[in-house]
């Protein structure tokens, strides 16, 4: 028997190429957004500039771009009203909550916008549509 490499019968579909620039900013878009634990307002900052930057480039990077701000935006909304709540000590507690969950999400958002997945976070108003 003959090694005979295996092609694809015809009529089958390619799927399209994996354009990993692409995904790499996109990527980035919820990575900068981690600069917020360190940067007053980092977390909008960093996605703002990559967004505007690569969204007429790169369609991924223009939806993505969109959801990351859209994100920061809510969790910045939502770590000032747990800071007004730090005054009848919930507070605390809701703040150290948000934090973890933004960082996770934060965290698979950057996963699946490296597989070229576009992500939606929970709990994020659509300010940008």
């Amino acid at each position: 028997m003959e090694n005979v490499p295996m092609t694809p019968p015809t009529g089958t579909p390619t799927p399209p190429p994996v354009n990993r620039d692409q995904n790499t900013w996109a990527m980035l878009c919820h990575l900068s957004a981690l600069a917020g634990f360190v940067i007053p307002l980092g977390n909008i900052l960093g996605p703002l500039v990559i967004w505007l930057i690569k969204k007429d480039e790169y369609p991924l990077v223009a939806d993505q771009g969109k959801e990351a701000l859209n994100f920061q935006i809510s969790m910045t909304l939502y770590y000032i009203v747990a800071a007004i709540l730090i005054l009848i000590l919930i507070g605390i507690v809701l703040l150290i909550g948000l934090g973890l969950f933004s960082l996770v999400v934060t965290i698979i958002a950057m996963v699946k916008a490296n597989e070229g997945v576009a992500y939606r976070y929970p709990m994020c108003i659509r300010f940008i549509k």
